[in-house]
């Protein structure tokens, strides 16, 4: 564990509310990144929330927007993030505005676990994940060159178990996923949504969502935002026991 540790949180009774009067909207959250700039000594958390559709809040009638895509909101200490993805690819897929702008600010209702219990093998793994207890994971990625850090947490929603062979497997998501190759002027802009799978300590594989064409008898017809690319990254896993 590293000076940057963080104490995981509780997934299933955590919250973010907007301030706005007109709408004290709530999203339910789903990962969290924290990313460490070690050269400036900064650290800064994100907040990815649960996916809706558009829609018209408050209409009598005709809730759904015709045209509708799917929304999901990043946020951050000073700029948030908001993914609109619709079934064609569109400019306006992601968007950064100030953290203040989004429903008038936010309202973190962050729960802490009773109880947090770091699983150090394959057979604690294997045992709380048979007993039904809820699974925190982090993926820690460092890039020690440009003094880069970023601790991705979130619940493990789908846990796979291989009982005689003393394995496991986690594959989840959506989370947030920094690009640590290179700085960029804001933190927002390093960020994209992704997958995560990994079934050791050291490395974890992702699909992250971008620009992805779809090819029939080998024509590309058109594209589309959708996980893709597999990449493989050096990395520090960690699991944990919540309840």
């Amino acid at each position: 564990m590293t000076k940057y540790a963080l104490q995981p949180i509780h997934y299933g009774l955590s919250f973010i509310a907007g301030k706005w009067s007109g709408n004290s909207v709530r999203f339910w959250v789903e990962s969290r990144l924290r990313f460490i700039d070690e050269h400036a000594n900064t650290v800064e958390d994100y907040y990815q929330c649960g996916s809706c559709k558009s829609e018209s809040t408050f209409a009598e009638k005709d809730l759904f927007n015709e045209d509708n895509y799917d929304f999901t909101p990043i946020f951050g200490p000073e700029n948030g993030i908001i993914y609109r993805r619709t079934a064609a690819l569109n400019e306006n897929y992601k968007s950064c505005p100030k953290s203040e702008d989004m429903w008038g600010g936010q309202l973190y209702k962050l729960k802490t676990p009773d109880s947090c219990v770091l699983l150090e093998t394959t057979e604690a793994i294997r045992r709380a994940t048979h007993d039904n207890i809820p699974l925190v994971a982090q993926t820690e990625l460092v890039n020690a060159e440009l003094g880069l850090r970023a601790i991705i947490e979130y619940p493990v929603k789908t846990m796979n178990i291989h009982d005689e062979r003393n394995l496991y497997q986690v594959d989840t998501g959506p989370i947030l996923l920094p690009d640590l190759t290179a700085r960029q002027e804001r933190v927002v802009d390093a960020i994209s949504l992704a997958y995560v799978a990994f079934n050791v300590s050291h490395f974890a594989d992702f699909v992250v969502e971008q620009p992805t064409p779809i090819v029939i008898d080998e024509q590309e017809r058109c594209r589309i935002h959708h996980y893709s690319g597999p990449i493989s990254l050096s990395a520090t896993n960690r699991l944990f026991a919540v309840i």
